[in-house]
C-alpha cells in the first residue's frame, strides 16, 4: 500500500490501574518529558481494576505540557456521544489542543450491559457509532444554525446548541477490524487506530486489505485516501527496519507501544523513534 505522506507520530500505550496509579502518572509524565508524542490510555469503563479514563486523561493534561493525550478507544455505547463532544471540546482547549478522540463501536457486550450500556448485534453498534459521530461533529459545529439535529435510531439530539469549538481540529480515531467498520472509517473518520495483536483474531485482515476498503468507501464519499490517517498498536516494541517498513508499505504513520516502565519510554523516544523518522524521511526523499 502507498505511503500516505503523513508525519511519523510515536504514542506510549500506558495501563491505568488503580493500584499504580502513581505510576501511572509518572510514565505520563516521562513520556512528556522525552518528546514521546502521544499518550494513550486504554477505555474500559466496566473494569474496576482501572481509573476512569476521562478523568485520568484530564488529570495527565495538567500534568503534561507537550504530549498528545487519546483513550484507546472510548466505547461509545458507555459515552454518550453529545455529552462525549463537549468533554473532549473542553479537554482539548484546556490541553492547548492536544486530545484525539478515538472511538469504538463497542466489543465487551456483557460488562457494556452490566454497566448499563445496551447491547447491540454488529450491525447496530456501527449504526450507532455513524450517528454518534454525526452527533459529535455537529456539537463542534459552531458556526451551524438552529442547533443540532441528529434523529437516529439509537441517538436523537433535537436541537442542541454547538460548542464549545475545539482549540484545534480533534481527530475522530477509530478502532475497526470488520468490513463495515472499515467503510465508516473512510466515509467519516480521520484515522483508523487497530491493534497489530488483534488483526489476525478479528477476520483475519492484513493492513494492506483493511486500507484498501478505507480508501476505497473515502474516495467514493468524495473524500482523499490521505484524509484518513494510518495508526497501528503494535503491542511489543519492532525493529526500527519493521517499523519503518509498515510506514513505508502500509502507510502507518502513528506507532503506539505498549510502556510498561522507564525503560521501555526512554527506548522509543531515543531510540526508535529518531531512526524510524530517520529512515523513512531517507527512503521518502530518494522517491
Amino acid at each position: 500500500m502507498p505511503d500516505y505522506g503523513h508525519d511519523l507520530l510515536f504514542g506510549a500505550g500506558i495501563d491505568s490501574y488503580s493500584h499504580q496509579s502513581s505510576t501511572v502518572v509518572r510514565l505520563a509524565e516521562l513520556a512528556d518529558q522525552t518528546g514521546v508524542d502521544l499518550a494513550a490510555i486504554s477505555d474500559h469503563p466496566y473494569h474496576p481494576a482501572f481509573l476512569d479514563t476521562w478523568t485520568l486523561l484530564s488529570y495527565l493534561a495538567g500534568r503534561t505540557t507537550q504530549i498528545r493525550l487519546a483513550a484507546s478507544v472510548h466505547p461509545i455505547p458507555l459515552r454518550q456521544p453529545a455529552i462525549l463532544a463537549r468533554s473532549a471540546a473542553s479537554l482539548d482547549i484546556l490541553s492547548g489542543g492536544r486530545f484525539e478522540l478515538g472511538l469504538g463501536a463497542g466489543a465487551i457486550w456483557d460488562g457494556i450491559e452490566a454497566m448499563g450500556g445496551p447491547r447491540r448485534s454488529p450491525g447496530e453498534a456501527v449504526d450507532a457509532l455513524e450517528e454518534a459521530i454525526e452527533v459529535i461533529r455537529g456539537i463542534w459545529d459552531v458556526d451551524t444554525s438552529g442547533g443540532v439535529h441528529v434523529d437516529g435510531n439509537h441517538y436523537q439530539v433535537r436541537g442542541a446548541r454547538p460548542g464549545p469549538r475545539p482549540s484545534h481540529n480533534i481527530g475522530i480515531w477509530t478502532g475497526a477490524y470488520k468490513p463495515r467498520m472499515l467503510r465508516l472509517t473512510g466515509r467519516m473518520a480521520d484515522g483508523w487506530w487497530p491493534s497489530l495483536p488483534a488483526l489476525e483474531e478479528h477476520g483475519p485482515i492484513t493492513l494492506a486489505e483493511g486500507n484498501a476498503t478505507i480508501d476505497e468507501a473515502a474516495i467514493h464519499a468524495g473524500r482523499s485516501p490521505q484524509d484518513v490517517r494510518r495508526l497501528l498498536n503494535l503491542g511489543e516494541l519492532l525493529p526500527v527496519e519493521q517499523i519503518a517498513e509498515l510506514a513505508l508499505q502500509d502507510g502507518i504513520s502513528v506507532f503506539t507501544v505498549d510502556a510498561r516502565d522507564p525503560r521501555a519510554i526512554h527506548q522509543l523516544a531515543k531510540e526508535i523513534s529518531p531512526a524510524v523518522k530517520e529512515l523513512v524521511a531517507k527512503e521518502r526523499a530518494g522517491r
